[in-house]
């Protein structure tokens, strides 16, 4: 019988996993590449043999996205299939019209097709845009479940930039596993708080085979999300961050709009910074596609480690790489910080910008002055070090989850801000975390 030939579109991430759990045993079908955008240097790779299986013994070839038209010509190809995030639905359909027109199918999986079931209870912790507070809400998640009693392990969504073999399921507990899988800037930023507060997290590229590594210590598995991204696993508690900073988006941006029809809990955050009035569009739309979801509402306060440093002072903000970039925010936490403790400046970091830094700029030209905190290798972390430390500026504002300093030389005062979740009045997620007691 021939094989259905395909493509499948991604961003080192769902992509792999679909061919995971969906096309790599099954003889129906032909993976002949995957396209890759998004992410700096993950085009140019092979999945390798190891990962793809029997019916792969070559591995599968990486091409940039910007090839998909010819990739299909070239193959012969039936489908490609549509497996990245945080892309507005109009996009979507660009890409469909795209590949329609090259004569194949476009397909996008679903959860049924690509959720993995857990022996051990699932709560799963999405968004409906990057940048809407996944991280703060898992580690408040992770502290409830733990005051109940529970040993919680943390499985974020797959970052896997670097070699693929090596990354199959990784096991993070300590800085030092940091240091031993040479974590991106993405990676720590996500990981390093976890291990803060002693939580144990996985990551990787084979989803299933981290379930079952994580069930074996687990008694409740947390699905960290990433992007706006729909769960890898079958969750008993499904909670979704919405952004009222960004109304509308929850119903423009996939597969956010998928989250927000999932969502048992949604948490309405950043209330203490938004208008009444993108509250309650963000509220409205949400129940107009999910009239029986459990609302929690909560605010994101900030605190920074020397708040007289700023007052007065022409300072570099660094806010979070995604969440400027894909997440299309043109400010964040260091934003905020700055104002509130009455820094005399922003300084611009765009003249200052070197190499790839300075790619990302061309590429996302909503930024403006702000420095993303981009270091998806030790090329890009180093040329993010060059621009921080070629800024004309009095203090460095850093608003990552990590302490930058661990990993680069700042050459400047520095202080970090930090922003943590807390909910406003009833329901908590003690509250609806207690089925799981």
């Amino acid at each position: 019988m021939k094989r259905t030939k395909v493509i499948i579109m991604g961003a080192a991430g769902r992509d792999f996993h679909n061919f995971n759990t969906y096309f790599r045993r099954s003889e129906n079908y032909e993976v002949v590449c995957f396209t890759a955008t998004q992410i700096p240097d993950i085009e140019g790779r092979v999945y390798p043999a190891e990962l793809a299986g029997d019916l792969y013994p070559n591995g599968i070839p990486i091409y940039p996205e910007e090839e998909l038209t010819s990739l299909i010509e070239k193959y012969g190809v039936d489908q490609v299939v549509f497996a990245y995030s945080d892309v507005p639905h109009e996009y979507v359909m660009h890409k469909a019209s795209q590949v329609h027109a090259a004569g194949a199918d476009f397909r996008l999986l679903g959860p049924k097709s690509t959720m993995l079931k857990s022996s051990k209870p699932v709560v799963a912790v999405c968004a409906v845009r990057t940048g809407a507070g996944k991280s703060q809400t898992t580690r408040k998640v992770c502290e409830v479940l733990r005051n109940m009693g529970k040993k919680v392990v943390a499985v974020r969504h797959p970052m896997p930039y670097g070699d693929l073999r090596k990354q199959v399921c990784q096991r993070f507990a300590t800085y030092a596993d940091l240091d031993f899988h040479q974590c991106t800037i993405e990676e720590r930023e996500e990981y390093e708080p976890h291990i803060d507060m002693g939580t144990v997290v996985y990551a990787g590229v084979d989803y299933e085979v981290i379930l079952r590594e994580a069930e074996k210590e687990a008694d409740v598995v947390v699905w960290d999300g990433g992007n706006n991204d729909f769960s890898f696993y079958v969750a008993d508690i499904y909670i979704v961050v919405a952004d009222p900073h960004r109304p509308g988006h929850e119903l423009r941006y996939h597969p956010g709009e998928t989250n927000a029809r999932l969502a048992d809990v949604v948490i309405m955050n950043k209330m203490e910074t938004a208008t009444p009035e993108g509250i309650s569009q963000v509220r409205r739309n949400v129940e107009a596609v999910n009239p029986d979801v459990i609302w929690i509402d909560a605010v994101s306060p900030l605190t920074v480690d020397d708040p007289n440093a700023v007052r007065g002072k022409r300072v570099l903000v660094i806010e979070d790489g995604p969440t400027l970039t894909h997440g299309e925010m043109t400010y964040g936490a260091g934003i905020v910080a700055a104002r509130k403790f009455g820094a005399a400046q922003i300084i611009d970091p765009r003249p200052y910008a070197v190499g790839s830094i300075r790619d990302t700029y061309a590429k996302y030209t909503h930024i403006g002055t702000l420095l993303p905190a981009m270091g998806y290798g030790e090329r890009q972390v180093r040329e993010l070090e060059q621009t921080i430390n070629a800024a004309d500026c009095d203090l460095v504002i850093a608003a990552t989850p990590i302490d930058l300093r661990r990993i680069m030389k700042i050459n400047k005062p520095a202080v970090r801000v930090r922003y943590s979740l807390q909910e406003i009045g009833r329901p908590t997620l003690a509250d609806v975390l207690e089925k799981l007691r």
